[in-house]
């Protein structure tokens, strides 16, 4: 794990709402609002933005936490910015706080967290739950 950023640090991600990323579920669609589900898979990918650059290249990131307060919605149509902040840095958990904005106004803040292991440990955790779900 390359140790290139610091607490403060901070990445950005931009994402136009589309009607792909609204509420709807196998009954239909509950409403034309950016969903808090497509709203997480959005901020855990700005958060990724450092674990694209800090992992070497036998190691990958994954996902340990998401905490979303999803406070305003956002239409189709809408552009939406996150900026992800690391808060901490924990042997090789990459931990960030996120705020979600359409202008100037906030829709989503949480934290997100992933771990940065080495892609030969996380097959080896995948193939020993695959063999215990037989």
């Amino acid at each position: 794990m390359k140790l290139i950023y610091k607490v403060g640090h901070q990445k950005s991600y931009c994402i136009t709402v589309g009607e792909k990323d609204t509420a709807s579920f196998d009954s239909g669609e509950v409403h034309p609002i950016y969903a808090t589900f497509s709203l997480g898979r959005d901020a855990e990918w700005c958060c990724r933005l450092f674990v694209l650059d800090m992992k070497e290249d036998d190691e990958e990131g994954i996902g340990t936490f998401l905490n979303i307060q999803h406070v305003g919605a956002a239409l189709i149509g809408s552009e939406v910015e996150f900026i992800a902040t690391i808060i901490k840095i924990e042997g090789h958990e990459v931990i960030c706080s996120f705020e979600a904005k359409v202008g100037d106004r906030l829709i989503a803040k949480g934290e997100q967290g992933q771990k940065i292991l080495k892609k030969e440990k996380l097959a080896r955790l995948f193939n020993h739950l695959s063999s215990t779900n037989d």
